[in-house]
């Protein structure tokens, strides 16, 4: 009962934000969203700035994530995560490191629809109820009489 009054407020809430956002933030949300969940096809390229070469190239249904800072070595460099969608339950994590001389451009393939109206939240069900381990010691449990 407290997790349906909880959800509801949520939802109420996202309603509310949403109606002070402007429309291409709703879209873009949405495409994010979608790319997220491994619903676009995209290129990703890594190029070198100071040669023009392209350096390494993916594409398919990817996800880009901002890495983090490293800062060892004296210099900054900072890490990408790109996770693809190669099959029904199968996934590639790609970590590539960026540099002062190495950027990245991430392109989306073909036009997909987006909604600027209706903003788009993704329950998944194995994330809201857990999947539970249980460990019994059996010499715990009451013994049959006979």
């Amino acid at each position: 009962m407290k997790t349906n009054i909880l959800i509801m407020i949520g939802i109420l809430a996202m309603l509310f934000l949403t109606g002070c956002t402007d429309d291409a933030q709703i879209a873009s949300h949405n495409l994010v969203k979608s790319a997220d969940n491994f619903e676009i096809d995209r290129r990703i390229v890594f190029f070198n700035g100071i040669t023009d070469k392209y350096l390494l190239e993916i594409e398919g249904k990817c996800a880009v994530f901002g890495g983090k800072e490293s800062y060892s070595s004296g210099s900054s460099t900072s890490e990408l995560e790109v996770i693809c969608k190669t099959g029904d339950e199968q996934f590639k994590k790609h970590f590539l490191g960026l540099s002062d001389n190495v950027a990245y451009f991430v392109e989306q393939i073909k036009p997909v629809e987006a909604s600027a109206y209706h903003y788009r939240v993704t329950f998944k069900p194995q994330v809201i109820v857990p999947d539970i381990d249980l460990r019994v010691d059996l010499t715990d449990l009451p013994r049959e009489q006979n």
